[in-house]
């Protein structure tokens, strides 16, 4: 009697395997990308949107199909909500547990918005001023508390927040937004202390100019011309920014915390 030896290699678990992410702005832009990468890497995705159901239930269809989601076990579930609303951040946190039985792992806060209109600091409306930091900062400081408490009952979580390398450059014309940015960024360097020992990381993506819906509205070509000048050559896709996310979601980046990514192909 012959014994066969079945010498095909073990199929490897994915990096992200039995994880529950939270992704905010997920419908569309650098969300929709990190929403379809971190899929392919194992993970059970929330997609959180604002107002667009078409194009949340539409990435949610693509994704389940894809990567094997069914009825009972999707791989994506959607969820409307504004981040600077409490009750909303907390039912988008809720979501999570009734679509896959447990609390999220991880967080990653996109959702965000610019002020197409440019304004200089004296120009800049008290209306327009508020709405930036009510969703940029209000958002993301809502989204890092429920994190903060929710994900510690993993005892493992990843929480990346969004900001911008506008930070750094301060370009006339986005004060308002630049300091929602500076905003999340010195929230998120705070809460990585704070949550030292728990096995939670915090950590910030600040991209530069990404093509994007939300960075050629109201530029002319010329401000585009220039940017592109000053960003290594090309403006950015959304690929070039999700596995800098799928990286920092991960076991490899366990040693990564408080820190600011600056994704922008060198843009100073």
């Amino acid at each position: 009697m012959t014994t066969q030896i079945n010498l095909a290699p073990a199929q490897a678990a994915l990096p992200l395997e039995g994880r529950v992410a939270i992704i905010t702005g997920a419908s569309r832009g650098i969300g929709r990308e990190i929403s379809t990468h971190l899929a392919s890497l194992g993970a059970r995705l929330v997609l959180n949107y604002a107002s667009n159901s078409a194009q949340a239930d539409s990435l949610a269809a693509e994704l389940n199909s894809r990567y094997g989601g069914s009825i009972d076990t999707p791989c994506a579930v959607t969820v409307q909500g504004d981040v600077s609303d409490p009750d909303a951040v907390r039912s988008i946190f809720d979501r999570a547990e009734q679509a896959f039985g447990s609390q999220a792992h991880l967080l990653v806060a996109c959702a965000g918005i610019l002020n197409s209109k440019y304004p200089s600091l004296a120009d800049t409306t008290v209306d327009d001023f508020d709405e930036m930091f009510k969703v940029n900062a209000r958002g993301a400081f809502l989204l890092c508390r429920e994190a903060a408490k929710r994900l510690s009952h993993n005892g493992w979580g990843r929480i990346v927040t969004f900001s911008s390398s506008i930070v750094g450059t301060l370009l006339p014309g986005y004060a308002a937004y630049t300091a929602t940015n500076a905003a999340v960024e010195t929230m998120t360097k705070i809460l990585a202390k704070e949550l030292q020992g728990t096995g939670i990381t915090a950590n910030v993506v600040a991209p530069g100019p990404v093509k994007t819906e939300l960075f050629f509205a109201g530029k002319d070509e010329e401000f585009v011309k220039n940017v592109t000048e000053r960003s290594s050559g090309r403006i950015a896709e959304t690929k070039d920014i999700a596995p800098v996310v799928g990286f920092l979601v991960s076991e490899a980046a366990g040693w990564v915390n408080g820190q600011v990514i600056r994704v922008n192909g060198g843009f100073v």
